[in-house]
């Protein structure tokens, strides 16, 4: 039995309505993937280590700090830039302030320019990786260590870069449930 043809618009409708929506659903997911894998969007890899090969060619790496409009805290490079070699394992620190009368957790996102660099710019320890918290009028400097993966220089795009900047912009989070209670004197049990 053949379907008429309301009917049968109705259900091709229906399913390219749901076919769309489960491909918005998991784009964010797939974006995500897609970048960590290539590099895509600055977005950098992480190591556990350094790199075991050093080249004799070098880049500068500039470092740059933001913060989101909402975030009180101030935030900014130590040092403005650094050049190495390619697989040298660099050590930079930023600074945070506190200046608010209470405590402010924030999480810091990141990337790398340009683009074609990001595959090959390498974390090994970041303040990024975790929510950091700052008490009322502290400060602290946190540390990234990083390289530049040296098969950076067999890219076709990428072999070119000689400046890499990494940036970071920091956004306010909410306090850790325990940490806000404290903030607030309303703790009962620190255990």
């Amino acid at each position: 039995m053949a379907m008429s043809g309301p009917k049968k618009t109705v259900l091709m409708t229906a399913g390219v309505v749901l076919f769309m929506g489960s491909l918005g659903f998991a784009s964010a997911p797939l974006y995500n993937l897609f970048c960590r894998v290539t590099g895509f969007g600055g977005v950098t890899q992480e190591a556990d280590a350094g790199s075991d090969t050093v080249l004799d060619r070098t880049v500068k790496v500039r470092f740059d700090a933001t913060t989101d409009p909402g975030m009180p805290w101030t935030f900014k490079p130590v040092q403005k830039e650094m050049t190495l070699k390619i697989g040298e394992t660099g050590l930079a620190f930023y600074e945070a302030h506190n200046p608010t009368d209470k405590p402010v957790a924030g999480t810091a996102s990141y990337n790398v320019f340009p683009y074609e660099a990001g595959y090959y710019f390498t974390k090994i320890e970041c303040f990024c990786f975790t929510e950091q918290v700052l008490e009322p009028g502290e400060t602290v400097q946190m540390p990234v260590t990083f390289y530049v993966d040296p098969e950076m220089v067999e890219d076709r795009d990428a072999k070119y870069v000689e400046t890499i900047t990494l940036g970071y912009t920091f956004y306010q989070t909410e306090l850790p449930e325990k940490q806000a209670q404290l903030a607030t004197g309303e703790a009962k049990d620190i255990n």
